[in-house]
């Protein structure tokens, strides 16, 4: 009975091909069932827009005059787009149907009508492989090892360039780094590759044992992971594999180590916290691998968490994280001289070589030198961390899968009482005393401030509260300042009601407190209600004094009239009871999960929403989030306020665009424009551009002159007075980035060897910002001019895409032979140009002209066959790669040519 149940199982199963250029995630009709229809295939991602364009295709233009009008066109094309779309499917499905090639390129404005609507008819993918084992050993190795037909079925083609890829460390004796992004299954990958190593071949559930010889003993694995996810990982295993998994956690953990001898327990799961503390018991037993999950958390040499695993008994030492690199570059040398010791050489060599070359060669002034060094090593680095790191990102693996993310960046207006009680916190003698730390005292002394009378702040107001058992003040005075001043100005900047007394501290706290709230409120206070913590739901849930509630409201009235569900993130406690009054007050349906959420029953509550079309929102801690959440029914994310680790927000966002998600994902980052918070931001640029540059080889755009931990190159990012400066009266990162905008516009000016006919017919039309809406520019481009009443409308200073941003739109700097060629055929388009000016400046204005509009006409014909405005299109023509633009200028001609007039 159980072999004719097997053999039913493996013949419904779908078989992909198993050759080398296929993958199992690349699907064709003849691997679906013969009783499916076969589907239509949706293009990755929807056109990219400005952040204006999508609030109008989402609905927020009711907020701008004459859009009323503007719908009910756009009604009446959508319905003549669906129309004409149904036409060319009905004749395509006719007897010599010529339509279908011309529909899979003209519809992609017909599909994307409804864009951000809950879809309920979409083809769902299939993933399965073919149900034969992975073989993973050469072919004159033995035993042979390979990967269970059972896991394999159920891997994705990336996921089995995982396992070999654990499996070549294995082998060679020596660890590594498995730095996929998150979401592509690094547990799963995991669990395949030790169910190879110890010869699982059992169904799950099933209790086989591993076909170990005795010449050939393997010892157990231990697994070191955050608390939060030791149950997944254990779940993961009964799923996957047959495992003997213990957890090495709690009161009854002594006795999981007198089983090891017998082999009664294979897999041993501990926490980073117990293995800090019990570490020594655990570093005497000889581990046949040892993997750390969230490898991440070894960046710092100076943690004991570090220290410890240090200790560790194996040759083999395997990380797992989503961010190899997350604050600096020195992270990669800790985490690799852990996983592979020696592997880029001494602390020493590695900060001279590569660290310092690097962060120099970023600097936006850096010599020509400077950027020449800094690029030969980073091909190096990248070269030298590729023999012990498989890095892929969803882009490259699952990304014809999504529907694709959008990141956007938005600068919301400070409300006008925020401001006043920001520039009153900025006049603190706590915080003056920071500023002008540098500066000759005042005594008459040829000492600093800060070396002389000012190292103490006697008569402030944050000061005498933090040394109120030692009045002299502490070794690190005044810079002991800096954290608990930040943390008032973050509050500031999110919510007023924040810098009140929270009534779940010390009294003497909250008096302190209150005492800080009456300072900045000054005259203002009784618009605030006093400096007591209000009681009043109506004043918490008001939108009034709060700029970032303001523009939250006007996009979530939107987002909730159409069926979109949204996962709202905020770093405080506090800011997330505000929300939770707000979402009430306005009746939307939520979710809410934060570090009192019990453990147990975290899961339940993402299960809820994920399958109940009532819950709306979810309101999560970015903190308290954990690892591991899967969210994908969620197609909106709100982060309202900003971490410095550019890691915690791409995790959040990572929460809803991962596998399994069926709907494009758009990210909305809320930042007080004229506060700290554009420093943390910018801050967050400069970080994720060095980790590209460092783990990916990418060439990035220099925005930035200050240099990380260099005193002689702070700039405008580093340093305390950076931190504190007054910025109310200036559009700082819209500035950096018009700057950047300005000398790339020179650069690509004067040069004359890698552009292309579509660039340079299209370089006159395109805009200076690069995706900036800057509301205090003159500027009157026509773009600008359409953006900026709903932008104002919604208390948006400006807005960009980040990754429009921090990624320069290339991979390294060497050129493959086809970017050559096309970089050969644009010489010679620009030359053939060239000549054509010359005639036209003898020929006469007249004939100019006519060249000129016809340049016009086609670039407009090239953004229309896009299914793009010309402004959009400008700005697809500055992110796409040499080899998109060649590839589209094909198959324009293509179609050019079909036509009857063609």
């Amino acid at each position: 009975m159980r072999l004719t149940s097997m053999k039913h199982f493996k013949e419904t199963l779908n078989h992909c091909s198993t050759s080398s250029s296929s993958s199992s995630s690349s699907f064709t009709a003849s691997s679906l069932p013969s009783d499916r229809p076969e589907p239509t295939l949706l293009p990755r991602r929807p056109p990219k827009s400005t952040i204006a364009q999508q609030l109008q295709r989402l609905g927020v233009g009711d907020f701008f005059p004459g859009a009323e009008l503007q719908r009910s066109v756009t009604q009446q094309t959508q319905i003549k787009q669906t129309l004409q779309s149904q036409t060319q499917v009905r004749n395509s499905q006719e007897p010599g149907g010529e339509e279908e090639e011309e529909e899979e390129e003209d519809g992609d404005e017909t599909k994307f009508a409804d864009f951000g609507r809950r879809e309920s008819g979409r083809f769902q993918f299939d993933h399965t492989g073919p149900f034969e084992p992975l073989v993973l050993s050469s072919p004159a190795e033995s035993p042979v090892v390979q990967v269970p037909a059972s896991i394999n079925c159920r891997l994705l083609e990336h996921q089995r360039e995982g396992v070999k890829f654990l499996y070549k460390l294995y082998k060679c004796k020596h660890g590594g780094v498995l730095g996929d992004d998150m979401g592509l299954g690094k547990t799963i990958q995991t669990i395949a590759f030790l169910a190879a190593v110890f010869e699982k071949d059992g169904e799950p559930g099933e209790s086989s044992v591993s076909k170990q010889t005795c010449s050939d003993p393997k010892g157990p694995v231990l697994i070191i992971c955050p608390s939060s996810v030791i149950q997944n990982w254990e779940t993961e295993f009964s799923k996957w594999a047959t495992f003997n998994v213990a957890m090495y956690h709690g009161s009854n953990r002594d006795s999981i180590l007198d089983k090891l001898p017998s082999r009664a327990v294979e897999v041993v799961i501990t926490s980073f916290d117990t293995y800090r503390i019990h570490g020594t018991i655990l570093s005497d037993i000889k581990w046949e691998v040892v993997i750390v999950d969230e490898a991440h958390r070894l960046k710092n040499e100076k943690s004991k968490l570090y220290t410890a695993c240090l200790q560790i008994k194996t040759p083999r030492r395997i990380g797992l994280t989503g961010t190899v690199m997350q604050n600096r570059i020195m992270e990669l040398f800790n985490l690799f001289d852990w996983v592979a010791p020696g592997s880029l050489g001494t602390r020493e060599h590695f900060r001279d070589y590569y660290d310092e070359p690097l962060k120099h060669g970023q600097r936006s002034t850096a010599p020509e030198r400077f950027i020449r060094i800094a690029d030969e090593r980073k091909e190096h680095l990248v070269a030298v961390l590729g023999k012990y790191m498989l890095r892929r990102t969803k882009e490259e693996t699952i990304g014809h899968l999504m529907m694709g993310k959008e990141d956007n960046v938005v600068f919301c207006a400070m409300s006008e009482l925020q401001r006043r009680v920001y520039q009153r916190m900025l006049q603190l003698p706590d915080i003056q005393c920071l500023i002008n730390k540098d500066r000759p005292c005042g005594c008459g002394s040829p000492l600093k401030q800060v070396e002389c009378c000012k190292r103490t702040v006697p008569d402030g107001i944050i000061w005498p509260y933090l040394h109120r058992d030692n009045p002299e003040g502490c070794d690190s005075c005044p810079f002991c300042l800096v954290l608990p001043c930040l943390v008032k100005l973050q509050q500031i900047s999110n919510h007023l009601e924040l810098i009140k007394p929270n009534p779940r501290d010390e009294p003497e706290k909250q008096q302190k407190d209150a005492e800080f709230a009456s300072a900045v409120f000054g005259p203002d206070i009784e618009l605030v209600g006093g400096n007591a913590p209000s009681e009043s739901f109506m004043d918490l849930s008001n939108v009034k004094h709060c700029g970032k509630m303001r523009a939250l409201e006007k996009l979530m009235s939107s987002w909730a009239t159409r069926g979109d569900k949204i996962l709202l993130f905020s770093f405080s406690v506090r800011m997330l009871d505000i929300l939770e009054k707000f979402l009430i007050r306005k009746g939307h349906s939520f979710s809410r999960l934060d570090g009192s959420t019990p453990t147990n029953t975290r899961q339940a509550l993402v299960d809820d929403f994920n399958s109940s079309p009532s819950k709306q929102v979810f309101l999560i801690s970015t903190r308290a989030g954990g690892l591991g959440l899967n969210l994908v029914s969620a197609n909106r994310v709100v982060i309202f306020d900003p971490n410095w680790n550019p890691a915690q927000d791409l995790q959040a966002q990572d929460r809803s665009f991962r596998f399994g998600q069926k709907r494009h994902v758009v990210v909305f980052r809320l930042l007080a424009a004229g506060s700290f918070e554009e420093i943390v931001y910018s801050r967050q640029v400069y970080k994720q551009q060095l980790s590209n540059i460092a783990v990916s080889g990418k060439m990035e755009k220099r925005y930035f002159e200050g240099v990380q931990d260099c005193k002689a190159f702070q700039g405008e990012l580093f340093g305390i007075c950076n931190l504190f400066r007054d910025l109310s009266d200036k559009l700082f990162t819209s500035e950096i980035i018009e700057l950047h905008a300005k000398q790339t516009k020179q650069q690509v000016d004067q040069s004359t060897s890698t552009r292309q006919e579509t660039a340079e017919i299209g370089s006159r039309f395109l805009p200076e910002q690069l995706g900036i809406t800057n509301l205090s520019s003159t500027a009157t481009d026509a773009r600008g001019d359409l953006e900026r009443p709903v932008l104002e409308e919604l208390g948006i200073l400006y807005a960009h895409r980040n990754e429009d941003i921090v990624n320069y739109g290339q991979g390294t700097t060497k050129e493959t032979e086809e970017e050559k060629r096309i970089s050969e055929k644009g010489s010679l388009a620009i030359s053939v140009n060239k000549r054509r000016r010359k005639q036209d400046d003898a020929g006469g204005k007249e004939n100019g002209s006519e060249i000129e509009d016809w340049k016009k006409m086609q670039y407009g014909l090239v953004a229309e066959f896009m299914g793009m405005e010309v402004l959009e299109f400008s700005k697809w023509v500055l992110s796409a790669t040499p080899s998109e633009r060649n590839n589209l200028l094909r198959s324009f001609k293509k179609k050019k040519l079909k036509m009857p007039n063609g």
